[in-house]
């Protein structure tokens, strides 16, 4: 179980409100995705979503595991490619919920304005203790995944440019076009980005890192068979 994240909200204070989803930047992140590709959004994820998922983390709510590359039968485990750990979130978990409800408006926004037709939603917690990375990769290949949009949500209180731990994105697969661009994981600052179009990866950070992430996905069930498995 990783260490309580720094400066996490008091359990027993009250967490804020439930409030109705902010459609400017929902409207944000449609244009930059629209025009881009991705949306970099600093300081943007709602206080009742950080607050409720730093209280997870601070309660110890789940079990977090070593992340696995690949799905189902095919997942496997390589510290040269990865080594944080994860924690499934579903609609079991109570702190979870105003993440979800939040990803579920984003994604009927989504739809309405650009048709991109993502139909579910999956996503877990990420605990990066110091000198951990997830090295270059895409969350989906063309013709391989249903995952069409990847959101990343930072809960890194106090975070200083010396801490490292940057989400790095690249233009494409040629090692030589150089970066596109280094996101430093500051408290509620997001990320989107279509999951085919962006290779990516993780830096090691000198203190613990956490980030909530999330795939939305196309309807591929086919012939009674449920997709997306876990």
């Amino acid at each position: 179980m990783p260490a309580s994240p720094t400066a996490v909200v008091n359990l027993s204070s009250r967490l804020h409100a439930a409030e109705p989803p902010d459609e400017t930047l929902f409207a944000t992140i449609a244009s930059q995705l629209e025009t881009r590709g991705y949306a970099i959004c600093p300081a943007a994820l709602p206080a009742a979503v950080s607050d409720s998922l730093l209280a997870a983390l601070a309660a110890g709510e789940g079990e977090f595991a070593p992340a696995a590359i690949g799905r189902g039968d095919d997942a496997q485990r390589n510290r040269f490619v990865r080594r944080d750990t994860i924690y499934w979130l579903d609609g079991a978990q109570p702190h979870a919920a105003a993440w979800r409800q939040w990803c579920e408006a984003l994604r009927l926004y989504l739809n309405r304005r650009l048709f991109l037709g993502l139909f579910s939603f999956e996503s877990h917690l990420a605990h990066y203790a110091p000198g951990d990375f997830y090295k270059r990769h895409r969350d989906a290949f063309r013709g391989e995944s249903n995952r069409l949009l990847s959101v990343v949500g930072y809960l890194n209180r106090g975070w200083q440019p010396d801490d490292g731990g940057e989400l790095v994105i690249y233009p494409d697969d040629d090692q030589a076009a150089g970066e596109l661009l280094r996101v430093t994981p500051s408290f509620a600052s997001l990320v989107v980005f279509l999951s085919e179009e962006f290779p990516h990866e993780v830096l090691p950070a000198a203190r613990d890192r956490y980030s909530v992430a999330g795939w939305f996905r196309l309807n591929s069930s086919i012939g009674g068979q449920i997709d997306p498995p876990r």
